[in-house]
């Protein structure tokens, strides 16, 4: 396993100086272990793990669409209120709501 390879090089390195290579090793096994452990924390360590980030990564990008979309409605609502308010204003400054009362 990881943690056997690691406790060897690091026996193997003890008591002398180490090269660059050891170092490198070193520090490979000990941060792929670490990946590994912080997976395994998360729940993201068996075979499913690929399938459902890609499911989460589909899921947020819909989140994000659907935001887009639902700002996009309500800045075309305001802009059209917005608007009918100066058609409006525009038909009582000219007195075109007189005329339709008759």
């Amino acid at each position: 396993m990881k943690e056997e390879m690691l406790a060897r090089l690091v026996a193997q390195a003890e008591g002398r100086p180490m090269d660059i290579v050891t170092v490198r090793a070193l520090i490979e096994e000990a941060s792929d272990l670490g990946a590994g452990r912080a997976l395994e924390r998360l729940g993201l360590a068996d075979r499913r793990a690929e399938g459902d980030m890609r499911e989460l990564r589909e899921l947020l990008s819909a989140w994000r669409d659907a935001k887009k979309a639902a700002r996009g409605a309500v800045i075309g609502w305001v802009v059209r209120i917005a608007m009918a308010m100066v058609l409006l204003g525009i038909a009582v400054k000219v007195g075109l709501v007189g005329l339709v009362r008759g």
